[in-house]
């Protein structure tokens, strides 16, 4: 099994959501979790993105803030973050995961423009360790990746709330189509 962690700044807006989503997008080959690097430890998903994730019929009674630890990247497989400066600070606490750490509009990006035949596999694990495996391949043809950060909805108004799902619902929904593609 795959295990991809989503990482935000609170871990109650951004990376909760694209846990959810991207649970409920992939198959049950990847277990997928989230962490904060400025967690609010033990919250709960934020109010206006718990409704919206209502809405979409994805349960997150259960999510509760985590942490981002060492301990979390280097047991993770896929690390997908929000913006580059939470890449930057997955990369301070374990350089070693250099390699498997993206940007999730990166990740999608890279996605779409892989060799399908790089994208073998009979579930999302194999096709996700394939892209990770290649992502040095598809960054030489496509060149510099211009992957954009997901805005940070917290504490703003309604519509940045359902501007950033809206976004995170797309780029979960074009990695699911690249991978099976």
């Amino acid at each position: 099994m795959l295990h991809l962690l989503a990482v935000c700044t609170g871990n109650i807006c951004r990376s909760p959501a694209a846990q959810l989503l991207l649970a409920d997008e992939l198959d049950g080959s990847v277990e997928v979790t989230s962490a904060g690097t400025h967690a609010v430890v033990g919250s709960p998903v934020a109010e206006p993105v718990a409704r919206r994730l209502d809405g979409l019929g994805l349960d997150h009674s259960a999510f509760t803030a985590r942490a981002l630890t060492p301990g979390l990247v280097e047991a993770a497989d896929l690390v997908v973050t929000m913006t580059s400066a939470q890449r930057a600070d997955v990369l301070d606490r374990a350089p070693g995961a250099l390699r498997r750490t993206f940007l999730l509009t990166e990740l999608v990006q890279l996605a779409e423009h892989a060799d399908p035949a790089l994208r073998h596999g009979t579930d999302d694990e194999a096709r996700l360790r394939s892209l990770v495996a290649s992502a040095g391949r598809v960054r030489a043809v496509l060149g510099t990746v211009r992957a954009r950060d997901v805005e940070d909805p917290y504490g703003r108004d309604d519509a940045v709330h359902e501007r950033v799902l809206d976004e995170l619902r797309s780029s979960v929904s074009r990695l699911g189509r690249a991978l099976r593609a």
